[in-house]
């Protein structure tokens, strides 16, 4: 533990080492940045980079980086070295104060959505002081928002900042309508667990699947799954827990708390829980914390597999985002109070948040939208795609009582007054978890489990930042002018569960009835990406970005063909891989069986005791059915890609609706295939070799 206590944040220009390295008053200043959001004062920049690169240099880094989060998924980092010449053969380190604040790209290759032309090359970089700077393979990284010479947004980041920024103004707003008057910020907080797979490298290397697209596009499932359930919260082999090991040291080292893990559901799946921090923060060190993670695996010769569904029939890797708000002062307002004003306060925020995922169902749908979550959505303990939220039985009882202007029918629960209006004492953790459950209430937050493992979960949170902070300004607008607050919240309550308690579902998510239910309420249910994607751009969309300042409508329309670009783009490139894979090695070495097998029924005749019953004859028709079925479905394919639509909407659809089925029906074929294939001419590491492959 003294280890720990050692190196934890020892790779981070945190608190401490500002507190060490800055006089009192840029530290002062520094910090009031930080932790109020205020502007940047340029004035300290000086001191800060001149600390920050001797902090950097004593830890061993000797380039410097503008880390951040293009729309291509990825994290980006261009290296540039502290050295500079001092004349005479001499040279010397330098780190500006532009160099911290400020930097310049080529912004021509990162996807834009028709924000600018290729021509236009020149991209800005610009620090981001909330979110600490840290040393990753002595490189110091400075993380950065990113936007192109007009100013627009190229990156993840620069929306999410302005999210926070939207969702404080407003949430002061209705704090003040309680007494609220200590209170200066309100900033939203995530915690979110890491999903993932761990397999042999050796098995993953011999899968050109796996190598380009992250997930399988072939395999039969062996005779053993997951239905034992043998392997969640199991005793972790010891190779994966000397990855966790150093996984763990690591993260430390980068002031990550990796704070939980263990087996998940799936042969070789495992997670990792991160702590609540705020978002921004929070969104930054899961990014690198899958990047850390897939480094690590390869010193142990594994590979970490972070797609959603690298695996048919076995759970999908998802990414639960836990959100909530907390004040600067320490209070959780997702945490019911001991006093009439405290849960008149609590149920006024969790209305809001009620309004804001029934009239925005499709923003959060799409904030979770790619080829590869789609796999994942609707089984094996992933929620479904109709987005609803649960709040358990007590509460939705207590929210009904107030709706239908009844007492709360649980006698045991003391009574509290807003006004003339009485409602229960609420105590916290009342809900039980319902796995089941887009959205679902955990005591004192959200647990938004839609989003997927490989994706940042910084769109998810933007949007849950802005289309909350939409629904508080309206409820501020109708409060601000009260005479009598305590009835007005009765009845914005009252209203508000009225239009939308549709959103509501605290039963099974998978049952078929459900979406027949979810139909009759009114609710969405988009189960593909272009589906989503289709309604992201609808006029209320646009408005609720653009009133709280988020994303402007050139900023929305370049995300949305960006989305559709990755969606079909990643789709044709698993059509290509599989087609290479069958035409390259599943279809040569069934012929060397095939040849096998008519050599053994060959054999039989000659000597007089060919049977069509036997194996090798039963096995041979078998073969050249199935390689028929393959090769109708890949000449298909081919015709279809070679006179594939032009435009991006119609292009996704044209992937979904004629690509992937064509996909699906190679991959019985061929899974069929390999359940009577000898196992001397499968070419490719089975899913038993995947699974259950690590010791």
């Amino acid at each position: 533990m003294s280890d720990v206590l050692k190196t934890f944040g020892s790779r981070v220009f945190n608190d401490e080492v500002m507190k060490q390295r800055l006089s009192k008053e840029t530290y002062r200043e520094l910090r009031k940045t930080i932790k109020n959001g205020d502007e940047l004062n340029y004035a300290i920049a000086e001191e800060v980079a001149k600390a920050m690169k001797e902090w950097a240099v004593e830890n061993g880094a000797t380039h410097f980086t503008h880390w951040f989060h293009p729309l291509s998924g990825a994290t980006a980092e261009k290296h540039e070295s502290f050295v500079s010449t001092a004349g005479g053969g001499k040279i010397t380190l330098e780190f500006s104060p532009l160099n911290l604040v400020k930097g310049e790209t080529d912004a021509s290759s990162f996807p834009s959505g028709g924000l600018r032309d290729t021509f236009e090359a020149r991209g800005y970089t610009a620090w981001d002081p909330t979110s600490y700077a840290f040393i990753k393979d002595n490189i110091l990284c400075i993380p950065t928002v990113f936007c192109s010479y007009s100013g627009e947004a190229l990156d993840h980041k620069t929306p999410l900042l302005r999210s926070m920024e939207a969702l404080n103004e407003q949430a002061l707003r209705v704090l003040r309508l309680f007494g609220n008057k200590d209170v200066r910020h309100v900033k939203p907080t995530a915690g979110a667990e890491q999903e993932y797979f761990l397999v042999d490298k050796k098995y993953f290397d011999q899968r050109e699947d796996l190598k380009l697209t992250g997930r399988t596009l072939i395999g039969a499932m062996p005779p053993k799954g997951q239905e034992m359930n043998d392997h969640y919260y199991g005793s972790i082999k010891t190779r994966v827990a000397e990855f966790m090991k150093d996984l763990n040291e690591e993260l430390w080292a980068l002031g990550i708390q990796a704070k939980t893990e263990h087996n998940e559901a799936a042969p070789s799946q495992h997670e990792l829980a991160n702590n609540f921090l705020t978002i921004n923060v929070s969104v930054d060190q899961n990014n690198l914390t899958m990047e850390v993670m897939k480094k690590i695996a390869k010193k142990h010769d594994l590979e970490c597999l972070l797609h959603e569904k690298p695996f048919a029939c076995v759970n999908g890797s998802g990414k639960h985002n836990n959100w909530s708000l907390k004040t600067d002062t320490g209070l959780n307002l997702f945490e019911p109070g001991d006093t009439p004003m405290e849960n008149a306060q609590f149920l006024l925020f969790l209305c809001a948040v009620i309004k804001a995922v029934d009239e925005y169902q499709d923003l959060l749908r799409i904030s979770i939208s790619s080829a590869g979550n789609d796999h994942r959505l609707g089984g094996y303990e992933a929620p479904p795609a109709i987005v609803s939220l649960f709040l358990g039985n007590e509460l939705t009882e207590i929210l009904e009582s107030i709706e239908n202007d009844k007492v709360y029918a649980n006698k045991k629960k003391s009574q509290l007054k807003i006004g003339v209006h009485t409602i229960p004492s609420i105590p916290s953790d009342s809900t039980d978890r319902n796995r089941t459950s887009p959205f679902a209430f955990t005591g004192n937050k959200f647990e938004f489990r839609m989003p997927g493992s490989s994706a940042s979960i910084s769109t998810p949170n933007t949007i849950l930042n802005t289309v909350i902070a939409e629904e508080l300004r309206e409820f501020a607008d109708k409060l601000e002018n009260s005479k009598d607050l305590g009835t007005d919240i009765h009845k914005l309550i009252k209203d508000t569960m009225k239009k939308h308690s549709r959103i509501i579902f605290n039963g099974n998510g998978y049952d078929e009835a459900w979406i027949k239910e979810a139909e009759s309420r009114g609710l969405s249910n988009y189960t593909s990406t272009p589906e989503a994607l289709s309604h992201y751009l609808d006029k209320k969309n646009q408005k609720v970005f653009a009133v709280n300042k988020v994303l402007s409508e050139s900023e929305l329309r370049s995300r949305y063909e960006i989305y559709l670009e990755k969606y079909y783009k990643t789709i044709n490139i698993e059509a290509r891989t599989l087609l290479d894979i069958l035409k390259k090695d599943i279809l040569p070495a069934n012929l060397r069986f095939e040849n096998e097998l008519v050599r053994l029924v060959i054999n039989s005749k000659q000597l007089g005791i060919y049977d069509k019953d036997s194996y090798e004859a039963v096995t041979l028709n078998k073969v050249i059915s199935l390689k028929k079925h393959i090769c109708k479905d890949i000449s298909k394919m081919e015709k279809l890609l070679d006179n594939r639509p032009d435009e991006s909407l119609k292009l996704s659809y044209f992937y979904h609706d004629r690509i992937l089925p064509l996909m699906n029906s190679i991959r019985k074929y061929t899974d069929e295939l390999e359940t009577i294939t000898d196992r001397e001419y499968w070419p490719l590491p089975t899913y038993k070799e995947l699974l259950f492959g690590v010791d």
